[in-house]
């Protein structure tokens, strides 16, 4: 990563995470730790060093591609701390009854499937047969575009009332204000995490939410494309069109992000930020002592020997690749 010294007056550094099951995965420059409470209260931590593609590709660390391969890493982790977390805090009654690989891989197809129906071809197709829009361009994919953010914050408005989801959005505010206290120079401690926000601009939920928005406004000019070109479009041409696009508007939307953390105190910054910041009212909860404890372990492991050197400092994340 290069940063901007000459032109920050805290150095630069890019921390975050991922509540797992009963923990926190923290990941840091170079490495990534998770730290689960097993079910005899003992905190357990896997950790493995990690370099980003970005860092080892000039041709991947180009914009909007570094966005596409952060994501595709992401994943990667974080259905991999995802497992090993659940190995860890289940009981060992319950071990037994886990799915095998080939249950793993048919629950993640599941998932996957389930958010292309909910976001992608539930929206499109009500619109089509609601409303006689189909050749208008930007009103089709406004339309759609806000079914698709109602269907994603009704989805966690829902999921968010399962008793094992709501211990999962704790820690995934242990793990926001640990980074928080991270960031602000502060001796890391329960208590002092304990003091800030549960909800964080760089949060996946912000991510989530601006890429809906992006996808508004790209579908829109790739559908008026499409119909200069051959001189209609259809449900089915959409969907050919649009679903093989989905990684670059992630892509873009990592760019938004990237730029709403150099230029985070303009209003249209914040204005972009608020409503990812007012869904994490849903997807963090306020943690308990115990569970700021796991996040801070996660962090301490990530960064190794180089944690009492990173400590104490004021940081932020305003990084270009």
């Amino acid at each position: 990563m290069r940063y901007l010294p000459l032109l920050l007056s805290k150095p630069a550094i890019l921390v975050g995470g991922q509540a797992v099951i009963e923990g926190v995965m923290m990941r840091v420059p170079g490495a990534y730790a998770t730290a689960v409470r097993d079910p005899q209260g003992n905190i357990q931590i896997d950790r493995h060093e990690f370099q980003s593609l970005t860092e080892k590709s000039k041709i991947w660390k180009k914009p909007v591609l570094r966005g596409i391969t952060a994501l595709f890493e992401a994943m990667r982790i974080g259905f991999g701390t995802l497992q090993w977390s659940a190995d860890i805090a289940l009981p060992e009654e319950e071990k037994g009854k886990e799915p095998g690989k080939l249950g793993n891989f048919l629950s993640i197809l599941f998932a996957i499937v389930l958010a292309l129906l909910l976001f992608m071809i539930g929206p499109m197709w009500i619109t089509t047969k609601l409303l006689d829009i189909e050749k208008e361009a930007l009103a089709f994919n406004l339309v759609s575009g806000l079914f698709r953010i109602t269907f994603f914050i009704l989805y966690l408005g829902i999921i968010s009332l399962l008793k094992d989801v709501r211990r999962l959005f704790q820690y995934h505010g242990a793990e926001h204000r640990v980074v928080y206290n991270f960031e602000s120079g502060d001796k890391v401690t329960v208590d002092k995490a304990q003091s800030f926000p549960t909800q964080h601009p760089r949060c996946g939920t912000s991510f989530l939410f601006i890429v809906l928005i992006s996808a508004i406004l790209i579908f829109a000019l790739i559908d008026t494309i499409v119909i200069s070109l051959i001189g209609t479009i259809s449900l089915a041409i959409r969907l050919l069109v649009h679903l093989p696009l989905i990684p670059l508007v992630m892509g873009l939307s990592y760019e938004v992000i990237k730029i709403s953390a150099r230029k985070g105190q303009s209003r249209f910054v914040r204005a972009l930020r608020a409503p990812g910041l007012w869904l994490q009212n849903i997807t963090t909860r306020q943690p308990e002592d115990d569970m700021v404890e796991v996040a801070i372990t996660a962090l301490e492991s990530a960064f190794g020997e180089r944690y009492e050197e990173m400590i104490g400092k004021k940081y932020t994340a305003e990084a270009i690749a």
